[in-house]
């Protein structure tokens, strides 16, 4: 793939650089998400997140173009298989999943753009937050919207008592801290994670700009680790 001609050099030799990138990312997402996908179409999708990523970098925010155009392209395929209408549910939540990790990396990104670590114990500190932030990020993405009752549809299999117990406990306590939080906090998580809104119309119907509801977000998942942390 080449890029279009107006396009200025730079431009062109980054989407050069990223192109495998989309096959890594393709290749990844078909291989989790086992519903017969076409890799040329989730490709298709990387491959406009990578065009919107080389036009987009701006150097001076400090963060590598690999690492910038890795999230482009995985949100890129994301909403594009989010898309489509004819994926099973069990599909859906995995996206979800995934979506809730990677928002949680994408303000990791902002955050070390604008404050880079001081320290190696303050990396090293950054870095546990982070890894505990994805891991709940991706709970809430799992088990969000299995609230209302379904979810045996979170595995493709018919889950063992005991994890139909476990899961139904992690859906209640995740419940509890997320109406515990601060209204906005609170609502953007409930639209998102609850109520199948996708992040960007969480963050518009409470005023908030993409950028700025990433961090309200990455901050609320943080509170929500903390607390799990403690009832563990």
């Amino acid at each position: 793939m080449t890029a279009p001609e107006k396009d200025p050099p730079e431009v062109a030799a980054r989407i050069q650089e990223g192109l495998d990138l989309v096959d890594l990312n393709a290749r990844q997402f078909c291989r989790r998400l086992g519903h017969a996908l076409s890799k040329d179409e989730v490709a298709s999708y990387g491959h406009e997140g990578l065009i919107h990523a080389a036009r987009s970098f701006e150097a001076e925010r400090g963060v590598p173009f690999r690492r910038w155009a890795n999230l482009r392209i995985r949100g890129a395929i994301l909403d594009g298989l989010r898309a489509q209408g004819d994926l099973p549910r069990h599909v859906h939540r995995r996206l979800a999943a995934i979506e809730a990790g990677d928002t949680m990396q994408g303000a990791l990104l902002e955050e070390q753009s604008a404050s880079p670590p001081t320290s190696a114990e303050d990396a090293d500190r950054r870095l546990g937050t982070y890894l505990a932030g994805i891991a709940t990020a991706m709970a809430m993405g799992v088990v969000g919207d299995a609230r209302g009752g379904d979810l045996n549809a979170i595995v493709d299999r018919e889950p063992t008592p005991e994890e139909a117990v476990a899961r139904a406990e992690m859906a209640r306590v995740l419940g509890e801290l997320v109406d515990a939080r601060p209204t906005e906090e609170r609502t953007l998580l409930r639209r998102h994670y609850f109520e199948g809104a996708t992040f960007e119309e969480a963050a518009r119907e409470i005023g908030l700009s993409k950028s700025w509801a990433s961090r309200l977000h990455a901050r609320a998942i943080d509170a929500l680790a903390r607390e799990l942390k403690k009832r563990r």
